[in-house]
């Protein structure tokens, strides 16, 4: 690998590690939010998506011109593939942060609603799959990466029985619709972040064993990765 492409990788390795702490805080912050009625929380978060944004565009762009211009083989073109997925998983997930942001706003109109206790276990669950999945791509640890595949199926009981919580507070009480139809949008939501930390951690696997393991999960963990 000549110094230049190798100054480039790095560099550009820099931009998407910045790209994951801003991602990060940001959904820190949509879920601070949401739970302690901070709509001052809420309108940084959707500030922040313009600049995250920007450097996904161009994240990307540096990816494809270090193609076209250095036609990288083996490691080096695995390791840009991931990078333009992942960038894109990690736009998607500021999106996902925006409208719990949104949903936030829209429950701080009723005060006295009050956010089922399990959200609070979903929040940290979810936080802990984003920031293991981060820290596997980072690292190339796969075993990480497999853990938090594995941690998805937490974070989707505690959706459902988020939800199911909310279908018996609207059965009591009608006048709860509203708020209790925005607590649902914002708990299918952390759902999505959990699958868009899953989606890095497929990739982490692809960037250390070349193996695309979507669909295959049933087998993760029973071969080098253990």
């Amino acid at each position: 690998m000549s110094k230049h492409l190798q100054r480039e990788l790095e560099s550009l390795r820099e931009q998407l590690v910045n790209q994951f702490t801003v991602v990060e805080q940001m959904i820190q912050l949509a879920v601070r939010a949401l739970v302690e009625r901070r709509t001052d929380f809420a309108d940084r978060v959707i500030e922040s998506d313009e600049g995250v944004d920007i450097t996904d565009v161009k994240i990307e762009e540096e990816c494809l011109k270090l193609l076209a211009l250095h036609q990288p083989m083996a490691g080096d073109l695995r390791w840009l593939i991931t990078v333009v997925k992942v960038n894109g998983e990690l736009e998607r997930m500021a999106d996902t942060a925006c409208n719990i942001a949104e949903r936030a706003k829209a429950m701080s109109s009723f005060p006295l609603f009050t956010v089922p206790e399990k959200m609070n276990e979903m929040v940290d669950a979810t936080i802990r799959m984003v920031r293991r999945s981060l820290d596997a791509f980072v690292t190339t640890d796969a075993r990480m990466a497999v853990e938090v595949i594995k941690m998805d199926d937490l974070v989707d009981q505690q959706n459902r029985e988020i939800i199911e919580h909310l279908h018996e507070l609207i059965k009591a009480d009608p006048a709860l619709v509203e708020p209790a139809l925005h607590c649902f949008s914002a708990s299918r939501q952390l759902e999505r972040i959990g699958d868009l930390a899953e989606n890095l951690a497929e990739e982490t696997i692809y960037l250390v064993e070349g193996e695309i393991v979507r669909h295959k999960h049933g087998g993760l963990g029973d071969s080098d990765t253990q």
